[in-house]
This record gives structure tokens, sequence and C-alpha cells, in this order.
């Protein structure tokens, strides 16, 4: 059963990090962990007061691979008969509202609009039944991608490098418990112009398979973050672009690019 629809958000504020439930433009301030035991302060902030920071630390973010079917008609592929996936390292996590850097490589850039699911307890080798129970919610996230470093050289596909760039991995700008993430969609907009527009529904991996999956292979830990992979539209980032990525009932993360 889902929980009361509530909208997490971390910011910084007079120099001092914070988290609460942003509500009608205010942030209700919580005591505590947002992963463990939290409590209101009793105190309020206004939304425009802070600098928002991405929603989470994350020991680390996976990538899903072909995991919507109509991009991987569209690339001619297979759909894969287990969950594909890369990491993201840390270096490439990003605040709503930053720069995506332009990396010191000669590549196209392209961003991929997608939905991340938070992890919100330890988590190993669940079962496909019980692994809604350790998710805490739902983020938007931009998993960017220097393309043309993937196939530079024919003996090696550089995943770590094409994906690991500093700034590659915005996420935010809160995180949505208690959305049921089927019911779900992405938008992404470059410059104002729409480029993407698709159902999570249409992953070929749903959110409980990708936790059982996953967790078998490795330990799952608050924070952690899954993308779940992206679909048509995704395209090139030129320098000075601005790139949003909307899911409606979460928010929109948005990001300039170099």
């Amino acid at each position: 059963m889902l929980s009361m629809l509530q909208h997490w958000i971390r910011y910084s504020h007079r120099d001092l990090v914070g988290f609460g439930t942003l509500e009608e433009g205010r942030i209700r301030v919580f005591d505590g962990e947002m992963f463990g035991e939290c409590r209101p302060s009793g105190v309020e902030l206004p939304l425009d007061a802070v600098t928002p920071l991405r929603p989470c630390t994350p020991t680390k973010v996976i990538a899903m691979y072909n995991n919507f079917a109509p991009l991987v008609e569209k690339l001619q592929q297979r759909l894969p008969s287990e969950p594909q996936y890369l990491l993201k390292p840390p270096n490439t996590y990003l605040d709503p509202g930053a720069t995506i850097p332009v990396p010191t490589v000669d590549s196209r850039v392209i961003f991929e609009g997608e939905l991340a699911i938070v992890i919100g307890r330890t988590c190993k080798a669940v079962s496909e039944k019980e692994a809604l129970s350790y998710v805490f919610g739902y983020t938007c996230a931009n998993d960017v991608t220097a393309v043309d470093v993937l196939t530079r050289d024919p003996a090696f596909t550089h995943w770590a490098r094409a994906k690991g760039f500093d700034g590659f991995c915005p996420f935010g700008p809160v995180i949505a418990s208690g959305v049921d993430p089927t019911t779900l969609r992405v938008r992404t907009t470059l410059n104002g112009q729409p480029r993407q527009d698709f159902p999570v529904s249409d992953m070929h991996f749903p959110v409980p398979r990708l936790i059982c999956s996953i967790s078998r292979d490795m330990t799952l830990h608050p924070g952690d973050l899954i993308l779940s992979g992206t679909s048509l539209g995704v395209g090139v980032m030129r320098p000075a672009s601005s790139i949003e990525i909307e899911i409606p009932g979460i928010g929109t993360l948005r990001n300039r690019f170099g």
C-alpha cells in the first residue's frame, strides 16, 4: 500500500545542510536522518531562502541499459533476458540548478531523462514481492553520456569513461514518496523544446524486478539510486544549453550544460 505523497528536499541554508518536506513553497524542516529516525523540528523555511541540493548522497548510482522497448526496437537491438546496468561514480553526482561541465574530450554529449528509484533501507537478495517495501521514493535524473567515447577504441567499449565525467549525473530536485511509478511519465526539454515524453510503464523490467535482480548482485544501501533507463528522444546537448527533466508528480530537474 502506498503511503501519503510527500516531497523530501535537501538544502543548504546559512552554510548548514538540512532536509525536510516541501509543501506549497515552504520547507517543513526535520531533525534526524532522512532514511532513519526523523521528526519535524517545528521550523519552516521558504523555498526561495535556501539552495536546493541533490536530495540524497548515494553510495552508488546504478544505471539501466536497454530497459525501454521502444528505444531498443529503434536501435534494432534485442530486449535483454536480465537487467543490464553500469555504475555512475560519485564525481558525477550534481545538484539541481548546477552546471554540467563540458568534458575535456572531443565528443558529442547526450542527455537521457530517467526516473530514479531511491532505496530507503539496506537491501540484499530480496524477492520481487517484497522489493517495493525497500523503496523510499523516486526522483528525476539525467544520465549524461559522452557518446563518442564509447566506441573510439574498437577493442573496448568505454562505458565507465563515457558515463563518468564530472557532473554527468544530475538528480533531484526532490524525492517523492507515496507515488506509483507505473503511472508516471518522463518529459525532457532542451532549450525549451520537447525532446522526450514517455510512460514509465514502458519499462521492460519494472521496479520490483530491478531491485530483486540487482540486490542479488550487490547490497543496496539507503540513498542508493537505480536509474531505470530511458526511451525515445535522447539527443545532443551543446554548450550553453538548458536541459529539464520533468516527471509530473515529482518535479522538474533543471541544469545547464557548459
